[in-house]
């Protein structure tokens, strides 16, 4: 089995991207084995074999052990994003399978981004050299906008369906 490293970021906002970049990897041959800090492992399979999703979910076994009971398994792990990986013959592999659990996982990290950004703010504001958590406390609520900008698409979308 050959292996490989792809250093690569993502932006939070950009989860979707990433997943969809982690399904054309396996769709051409390689399957992600393990994650890092921008950096993706991968090892040869079949083209087409596997499906990939990723989740933001706090560490929640018994959440772990129901994914897996579906026949996926867990490949890796970065802070609270969880990456899976199921065998494409198994059948469709869905982690957010409706509007409202797609909305519900928006919410989740813009909660996150915000709790983390006012966190910077506070520190940026009481920290002689906080110039640093200020920028980053403004990266952080872009982040958060850009999150919950994709959280109002879809409750519009889920309004229209209604």
């Amino acid at each position: 089995m050959a292996h490989k490293v792809i250093r690569k970021w993502f932006w939070v906002w950009e989860f979707e991207k990433e997943e969809q970049w982690l399904n054309e990897l396996a769709r051409a041959g390689w399957v992600l084995d393990n994650v890092g800090f921008a950096r993706f492992e991968f090892t040869s399979c079949e083209p087409e074999e596997y499906s990939i999703r990723l989740e933001y979910h706090e560490r929640d076994e018994d959440y772990i052990r129901f994914v897996k009971e579906t026949g996926a398994e867990q490949v890796g792990r970065l802070l609270n994003w969880v990456y899976f990986r199921k065998k494409a013959s198994e059948g469709t592999f869905d982690l957010m399978s409706d509007l409202d659990s797609r909305i519900r996982h928006l919410d989740k990290i813009g909660k996150m981004l915000s709790g983390v950004s006012i966190a910077n703010v506070v520190l940026g504001l009481t920290n002689p050299l906080g110039k640093i958590n200020l920028l980053c406390a403004a990266l952080l609520l872009y982040a958060a906008g850009r999150i919950h900008g994709k959280k109002e698409e879809l409750e519009k979308e889920r309004l229209l369906i209604e």
